[in-house]
């Protein structure tokens, strides 16, 4: 580098933009050649673990599934939360989940439907009005996340997609330090309790008028 070999610094490099989850999570896909695993997703994700994990583990939440599968795939979000409401730096899985795999064209599929959802929200959010100093934003974040993904697991068809949006918001918002985001994540979050509330109180009324029938 001319400067340098000469013995002169012309001025200080450039401090170079961490690279966004989307691109993150397209490098893991390019690179995918064999069996993914979480703990290959873990530590890809690098200083971003917690936020893309956030994301990652929120994001197959909202996928459709029958309603035993939000108890076992809501089970991650929760642990992760729950590490990053206590203030942990690194995020731990079980070892029984780490080893868990899927096939590099399962996860390509996978990839292939949440990257564009994360560019399109990316092309909007900035750093800016981020409340939090250092990791207190980790903590609230995490304990928010930690209670939407409690409500991930509870067996209510179709009431894991708006806590898992939610949680997938904040931690995008996380990622960037948008505090304009953080705001949508949790509108967000209060209207999914909102909904799940009502759903529960309609089955408990329709429940109590039909054995009161009897």
């Amino acid at each position: 580098m001319r400067g340098f070999d000469d013995g002169q610094m012309t001025g200080a490099p450039a401090r170079r933009r961490p690279r966004r989850l989307s691109q993150l999570f397209a490098q893991m896909a390019r690179d995918a050649d064999g069996p993914v695993s979480l703990r290959t997703i873990r530590d890809a994700l690098g200083d971003r673990g917690f936020a893309g994990l956030l994301v990652f583990f929120a994001a197959i939440n909202m996928i459709p599934l029958p309603p035993p599968a939000s108890a076992i795939l809501g089970l991650p979000l929760v642990i992760v939360s729950a590490q990053m409401a206590y203030g942990s730096r690194r995020a731990w899985l079980p070892t029984f989940l780490l080893s868990k795999s899927i096939s590099p064209e399962q996860f390509r599929k996978v990839m292939d439907w949440l990257i564009p959802r994360i560019v399109r929200l990316e092309q909007v959010v900035k750093p800016r009005y981020w409340p939090f100093w250092r990791r207190q934003g980790d903590r609230f974040i995490g304990a928010v996340s930690l209670f939407l993904g409690l409500v991930v697991t509870l067996p209510i068809p179709l009431g894991n997609w708006l806590p898992a949006c939610s949680t997938a918001i904040l931690g995008l918002a996380l990622s960037e330090r948008d505090g304009l985001l953080l705001s949508v994540g949790g509108l967000v979050g209060i209207a999914a309790l909102g909904v799940i509330g009502a759903v529960i109180g309609t089955a408990g009324f329709l429940t109590h008028a039909l054995f009161g029938l009897f």
